[in-house]
């Protein structure tokens, strides 16, 4: 990293920049630097999918590039100690909360920067979580690597972005690097995944179609976890707080990872951004805090950058653009930055039989049923194994395609945004009777039952904010800023195309990074 750690101060650091925007004039400006000004020629704000994407590539053309991760590294440990437990959260359960969010929400924790973080909308109509740490929501994520039929990927997106293109080139190419395969049958057969095999057989007896999903693991490593070599993590459905023993292939350990041997990408985790502002014609500020791992500010930073890339996920990147447009520090951004939010249609249902079902056992989404022809609207169900939950029951996953009718607002007086989402809406109410006509298939052919209505208040897939087509072309480059870049889930409006949505924003990534290294292709000089 000493290309980059030679380049500490802005000031001291400046010729590259005077390459570009003339030495004399710069020099007439340097009283409107900080000292603590920093230059880099590409800043990453978030460490996620989209955020881990475009790291590799920055580092593998030779860019030097800084990521500004709000969350701390999570570095798997022999131990086994990594990560909080279910059943008794600690602080590292949150981010820098005083109750668990998930598992035992609600439950008093001490203050840290756990690794998950949420936003609950007003009046409580959805709660919105996602990840925290170096590998974003990767490091939560159930290794879920769905692509989405082309039929639907069009009702969400627009025809510009070619799915032949993303199915060609980058759908294959993420898959690779997150090495995703569907589990192989010797573990789908296992004690372990009973509750998947009775899902597969009750999904055949109600006439559904199913299918295995390609999932972001290392299954070598959940044969030894079965072994009784490593501690059970995936096969004790100990996943969303991180896998203990290492069998998640989370972006820290592959698109990270790989951006950091280029010798051209520092992470820098624990830094707060809290404002980015237009910084002359062609560059940017990023003003963040850093801080420990209590919470505390231990220093205001300051980046000066030529090129920005916003990957702090469709809550993160919203909040910090309407707060930029409100704020008047980037006055150009579009007035459609807060809209087009959504949930993916996510939402959670309890399905009872009177099967030994081993409902805590294995992960979510190694299956599926693709109820995509549902006369109602198309609809996904994955199982999703919980803690506590008694044998006979089973925890399904539904999603569909939300319309994208939430929207961000500023509140002026916390220097923040208010989300808002309309949980009863004609089109939420439909997504809610698709899935009922569903369950009532499965039900019938399979003497099953559901505990409860499917509960739509939470999405582990929150989505938009800042859509394609109205705040940033199909590459991601905001309207009205050059070499700002979108690269996360904000830029997807309201759903995936009824699928989960992580290999669609990397693909999405992949896609925007190659445009934009073609741009910049023989202009660029490595300064």
């Amino acid at each position: 990293m000493t290309r980059l750690l030679k380049r500490r101060q802005f000031i001291q650091g400046t010729i590259g920049a005077a390459a570009s925007i003339g030495l004399s004039n710069l020099r007439a400006q340097a009283h409107k630097f900080h000292q603590s000004d920093e230059y880099i020629e590409a800043l990453v704000i978030g460490s996620g999918f989209g955020g881990g994407v475009a790291s590799l590539r920055l580092g593998e053309a030779g860019i030097e590039t800084i990521v500004l991760e709000r969350g701390r590294r999570w570095n798997i440990t022999d131990a086994g100690n990594t990560f909080s437990p279910y059943d008794k959260p600690d602080g590292r359960a949150a981010f820098l909360n005083p109750t668990s969010l998930f598992f035992n929400a609600g439950a008093p924790i001490d203050i840290y920067t756990g690794i998950l973080s949420g936003k609950i909308a007003v009046g409580n109509t959805i709660s919105a979580l996602n990840g925290a740490g170096v590998g974003g929501t990767s490091l939560v994520y159930g290794g879920i690597t769905y692509q989405p039929p082309e039929r639907f990927f069009y009702q969400v997106f627009p025809n510009s972005i070619k799915y032949s293109e993303l199915d060609s080139i980058y759908y294959p190419r993420v898959r690779s690097i997150l090495k995703a395969t569907p589990i192989p049958d010797d573990i789908l057969q296992s004690p372990y995944y009973l509750s998947s095999s009775i899902f597969l057989e009750q999904a055949a007896k109600a006439g559904l179609k199913t299918r295995k999903i390609p999932i972001a693991f290392d299954w070598d490593i959940v044969r030894q976890e079965i072994a009784g070599k490593k501690k059970p993590s995936i096969i004790s459905g100990q996943y969303y707080y991180g896998a203990e023993s290492g069998a998640k292939n989370s972006v820290d350990r592959n698109y990270l990872k790989m951006a950091e041997k280029t010798g051209y990408v520092e992470i820098r985790p624990l830094h707060v951004v809290t404002e980015i502002s237009e910084f002359r014609d062609k560059l940017y500020r990023v003003v963040c805090n850093q801080i420990n791992e209590k919470g505390e500010v231990l220093a205001q930073k300051h980046f000066i950058c030529r090129y920005l890339f916003l990957a702090a996920g469709s809550i993160g990147t919203t909040e910090l653009l309407v707060r930029a447009r409100e704020e008047r520090t980037l006055p150009r951004l579009s007035y459609q930055i807060g809209f087009g939010w959504g949930t993916n249609a996510d939402s959670v249902t309890t399905v009872i039989s009177n099967k030994q079902t081993n409902p805590t056992f294995g992960t979510p989404g190694v299956v599926a049923i693709e109820h995509f022809d549902n006369p109602i609207a198309p609809v996904l169900l994955e199982p999703f194994p919980v803690p506590s939950v008694p044998q006979g029951a089973a925890i399904i996953l539904g999603q569909g395609i939300t319309k994208p009718e939430g929207y961000f607002t500023y509140n002026a007086s916390t220097k923040s945004t208010d989300l808002f989402w309309p949980s009863t809406s004609p089109n939420n109410q439909k997504l809610a009777k698709a899935i009922q006509y569903t369950y009532q298939l499965i039900n019938q052919a399979n003497g099953t039952s559901l505990a409860g209505p499917p509960d739509f208040s939470s999405t582990g897939h929150p989505l938009g904010g800042a859509v394609i087509g109205q705040v940033c072309d199909t590459y991601g480059q905001v309207y009205g800023y050059r070499n700002l870049f979108i690269v996360d889930g904000s830029l997807i409006p309201a759903s995936s195309a009824c699928v989960n949505p992580s290999l669609t924003i990397a693909a999405l990534a992949e896609r925007s990074m190659d445009r934009f290294l073609n741009d910049i292709g023989k202009h660029y000089r490595r300064w």
